[in-house]
This record gives structure tokens, sequence and C-alpha cells, in this order.
């Protein structure tokens, strides 16, 4: 990748991204895409970012919208396209209306692996990361190599997010109605964090700000509880 391709981005926090080139991509993932919107398409682009310099920037912009970490980046993708790569054709696939697999991508980006508490992680950054954006593109960037990282949640002797989860959910597997049971109680201790998530020793030092994850936990837990009232 020339040097400072991303630099745009990584200021903005947007600090992880991965190109695939589509042809190289499992059959799978390229079918989880609408025929007609693959058409001159040669490139997808994933986006993510790790840490706690993203939700710092939205703060800074403020961008009056229901969901201020979307338009922050797409506004932020957009600037980086004009300024990186004038007139290449592209396609928002995420956040929009195409659907692909964010996990897969990130196992395929060596960004993901596997935890007890159904969050990826990685041995760096911990679970203090997200996928924000999957684009294609009419491109020829060079493809990104995958980061080579073992998982780490095999060699943890300590499991210490199992012993952490009050809802005893993650003992024998993911109990995910143990933990949404839990969640939706009254003062659960489960309601604006996960004990379990933020048990676990991995990226400290990008662990996101208490508010960052108020903000994560409330949006998920308004649509638990909608759900709920719904059935």
């Amino acid at each position: 990748m020339p040097a400072g391709t991303f630099a745009d981005l990584d200021a903005q926090g947007l600090n992880l991204q991965a190109v695939f080139n589509l042809a190289d991509l499992p059959l799978e993932l390229r079918q989880q895409l609408p025929p007609d919107m693959l058409g001159g398409y040669r490139q997808l682009l994933l986006i993510g970012h790790r840490g706690r310099l993203l939700w710092q920037q939205v703060q800074q912009a403020q961008p009056a919208d229901t969901d201020p970490i979307d338009s922050f980046t797409q506004t932020q993708v957009e600037a980086w396209l004009q300024r990186r790569l004038p007139g290449v054709r592209h396609a928002w696939v995420y956040p929009g209306a195409g659907m692909i697999g964010l996990q897969h991508l990130g196992a395929l980006a060596g960004w993901h692996h596997p935890s007890p508490f159904m969050v990826g992680v990685h041995a760096a950054w911990g679970s203090w990361f997200a996928y924000r954006a999957v684009l294609l593109l009419d491109a020829d960037l060079p493809p990104t190599p995958p980061l080579i990282d073992p998982a780490p949640c095999p060699s943890c002797a300590s499991r210490a997010c199992v012993a952490a989860c009050p809802a005893d959910a993650l003992r024998n597997g993911f109990d995910l109605q143990a933990c949404i049971t839990h969640r939706l109680q009254p003062d659960s201790s489960c309601a604006a964090r996960c004990l379990a998530r933020n048990a676990c020793p991995l990226g400290e030092d990008g662990r996101y700000s208490d508010e960052q994850i108020a903000y994560h936990y409330g949006q998920s837990l308004a649509v638990l509880r909608a759900l709920a009232v719904g059935r």
C-alpha cells in the first residue's frame, strides 16, 4: 500500500483498513452481495476502528444525526475518496442496504478471533474495535496482507471473562437467552456494559471510555427492550 494512503482516515480514528480483490473473496461472501451491486467493481474495502480516537473525533464533530458514528464515518470516508481516489466509482455496502458478513471479513483481514463473550478479539487491541464501513471500489489498490496473530482466547488461563459474567452465560458456550434475560432485569449490572467483556485483559490501553461503552450498550439494550415488548 502506498505510504500515507489511509493517513487521513487514521487521523479520524478510522484506523483499520483492509483491501480485498472481489475475485479473491470466498464465494459465500460474494453471494451475499446483490448481483446488481457488483457490476464494474473490482475491490472491496473494509474499514474499522480500534481504541478511543474515533469516539473522541465524533464527539468533537457532533454530527446532528440519529446515528452519529455512521454519519461521521460516511462523511470522513467520502472526503477521503475525493482526496485519494478522485473519480473512482464506489458503492456503500455497510452502512447501507447491502448485507455482508462483517466478522467473516474481519477474520480474513486477521482482525477477528472468537471470544467466549461473542465479541471479536485481537491479541493487541482486545475487543475494543469495531467494523465501520464496507465499500465496493472500481480501483486497483494493492490487496492488504492479513494480520497473522494467533487466537488469544485458547491460551488464556484465567478466563476472567467467564468468571465475571453475572448471568453465568459463558460457562458452557454462550447462552444467549441467559445474557438477554439478565440484561433486561431492572437495575441489571450489565445494562450499560458487559462485565465479561470489561474483565478481558486484552487491549487495556485502548479500552473505550465509560461514556462510549454506555452509548453502545444503551443502543443494544433499547433494541432488546423493543423486541421484548413486541413479543
